[in-house]
């Protein structure tokens, strides 16, 4: 019996719900049972992709088809009750980032999970990615991390933000902090330890809407590293983590980088993998730096490796690599850096 596919529902078929199917579909453990979406457009979708529709959660509960698993790919404001009613359902849960849009609805989830046989975890993908996993892997070799800088910077188009997108004009549901920048502080905290404290300023406006188009953010984490980080989706740049892996098929590779970590015996950039260091001898600027290019290797699809991972999640076999708990950090940290915003002052955050 365990050797059978896990059956997955994709809920919301807009920008990110066909890749998950697809990665359901490429994935030799799981099967796409159904997609669920009110949005006329998913006919198409679920035509093309052979799978039935249901044009809501209800009705799929209802028919005939009820999947083990789920993976939330709808707005962020409707994270929280849809969670809960699949959970409630005994249908474990793939949630995409972030896990809510403020805290108490998080916790809520988090609620729902500890009264479940149901299992929740949350699509921070980027910890599959092998970009990722190399730089993990490297940090110990930079020493103790004093430091890092990364950007998130580019510039969504206009139709991002229309129809069905609407969503993202919004100051407490979309925005760059909240959309984007939580996958960041999801990564920084994977790779450096929880971040304690953070002081924000919001980027000039170019649109009209509610939601903020960008900040830039100093950070302090437990470990003492400190760092800063720029935010940005209305900028022409090539620095984002989408453009430098070339992971997002949408989005043009540059390979341009979007990290770097300073260590006390090297440094790292990311993700041309470059390592730089004295190379055992005396640590002055009159040396010259040796220049080293890490290897970094081939892997699945990030999406692919997270549908695997989650199908033994279901299974009782391992815990999710992102869970409930992890989602929260990051939602405490952006939540911070909205609040730096608003009041101008720098913002703790407890670290347990």
């Amino acid at each position: 019996m365990d050797d059978l596919p896990v059956s997955f529902a994709v809920i919301g078929t807009g920008l990110i719900g066909p890749r998950h199917a697809a990665a359901i579909i490429r994935t030799p453990t799981s099967r796409l049972a159904c997609l669920v979406d009110p949005n006329p457009a998913a006919k198409a979708i679920a035509t093309e992709l052979g799978v039935p529709l249901f044009p809501s959660i209800a009705e799929m509960l209802t028919s005939s088809i009820k999947p083990q698993a789920a993976i939330i790919c709808t707005p962020n404001h409707t994270h929280v009750s849809i969670s809960k009613m699949l959970l409630d359902a005994g249908i474990s849960v793939l949630c995409e980032k972030p896990i809510a849009t403020d805290i108490a609805g998080a916790m809520d989830i988090l609620s729902h999970v500890k009264h479940s046989k149901a299992k929740f975890a949350v699509g921070h993908h980027r910890r599959f990615n092998r970009y990722v996993r190399a730089t993990k892997a490297a940090l110990p070799s930079l020493g103790r991390i004093i430091a890092v800088s990364g950007l998130w910077t580019i510039c969504k188009p206009a139709d991002y933000f229309e129809g069905v997108g609407e969503w993202r004009k919004d100051g407490s549901n979309g925005g760059p902090i909240l959309i984007n920048l939580v996958h960041d502080v999801d990564m920084l905290q994977y790779l450096l330890g929880p971040i304690i404290r953070v002081t924000a300023e919001e980027t000039i406006k170019q649109r009209d809407f509610d939601a903020e188009e960008g900040a830039a953010v100093l950070l302090r984490f437990q470990s003492g590293c400190v760092g800063t980080f720029v935010v940005s989706d209305a900028v022409p740049s090539p620095h984002n983590f989408e453009s430098g892996t070339g992971e997002n098929p949408n989005i043009p590779p540059t390979g341009m980088d979007f990290y770097r970590f300073f260590g006390t015996e090297a440094s790292l950039s990311v993700p041309d993998m470059k390592r730089w260091s004295y190379d055992g001898k005396e640590k002055t600027w009159l040396e010259e730096l040796k220049e080293e290019a890490l290897s970094v290797g081939d892997s699945k699809i990030p999406f692919e490796l997270q549908v695997e991972q989650f199908v033994k999640v279901v299974k009782g076999l391992e815990e999710p690599t992102c869970s409930g708990e992890d989602a929260v950090r990051a939602l405490m940290v952006v939540e911070a850096v909205k609040k730096s915003i608003q009041e101008g002052v720098g913002v703790d955050i407890p670290c347990c």
